[in-house]
């Protein structure tokens, strides 16, 4: 405008200065939000000021951020999505995509993040050290059910009595792993053990419909109509 002033545009630019100043502001308060831990009040300043800078990675990842320690880990990961494309090699986004897959017990989609992290980065260490793990882990579950297709149920209980040993922290697979056992016991006419495994899974989730219908059929064994 200085070097070529003009009414119109004069108005235009200061209209967009101004909106510019106010995205500046809501960007201060967003950040104090989240320092304060007041993630929900960030997020709302955040879909603000994104619903404008629609391709700023760095906003969106911070928005992630609050969406995890909000509980809302499927938000994080549309946001991470989208940062680890805006952002050229972005091996913490992948990272972090992994991390919240593998949380909620998804191993499959969480290899196959983590896989995008180290082609970006072979030596990244969290990526590597996670990789490590989710691969054992599905190879683990691969395994077993395997034996399961096959008909191998005694085999296929010890593998994942091994799933629980190789992840101990995320409780998501320890309860996947009761109820293949569970199902793998009623199918075996292991009808006492199938009942008290089954239970255990349904006292944790109790509408898991895989378990109820292999603890059916365990009760059938045992010619308990009723139950």
């Amino acid at each position: 405008l200085k070097s070529n002033p003009s009414n119109n545009e004069e108005k235009e630019a200061q209209t967009q200065l101004t909106k510019s100043d106010e995205l500046q502001r809501l960007h201060s308060q967003a950040l104090s939000a989240y320092q304060q831990e007041d993630y929900e009040a960030a997020i709302s300043l955040l879909d603000e000021i994104l619903a404008v800078c629609v391709w700023d990675a760095e906003l969106r990842e911070l928005r992630a951020e609050c969406y995890i320690k909000e509980g809302e880990p499927s938000k994080a990961i549309s946001d991470l999505k989208a940062a680890a494309k805006l952002k050229n090699d972005n091996t913490e986004a992948f990272y972090k995509i992994s991390r919240i897959y593998y949380q909620l017990g998804d191993h499959e989609l969480s290899l196959s993040e983590v896989r995008e992290c180290l082609k970006l980065d072979q030596d990244h260490k969290q990526c590597f050290s996670l990789y490590k793990q989710v691969k054992k882990l599905n190879k683990q579950i691969e395994s077993a059910e395997e034996f399961i297709r096959e008909g191998r149920y005694e085999d296929a209980i010890n593998k994942y009595d091994s799933v629980m040993k190789t992840e101990r922290d995320v409780p998501i697979y320890a309860t996947r792993a009761k109820e293949r056992i569970c199902h793998c016991l009623s199918k075996n006419q292991q009808a006492t053990e199938a009942i008290k495994v089954c239970t255990e899974v349904l006292q944790l989730e109790p509408t898991n419909v895989n378990a109820l219908k292999d603890r059916a059929e365990a009760y059938l064994l045992e010619d308990l109509y009723e139950e």
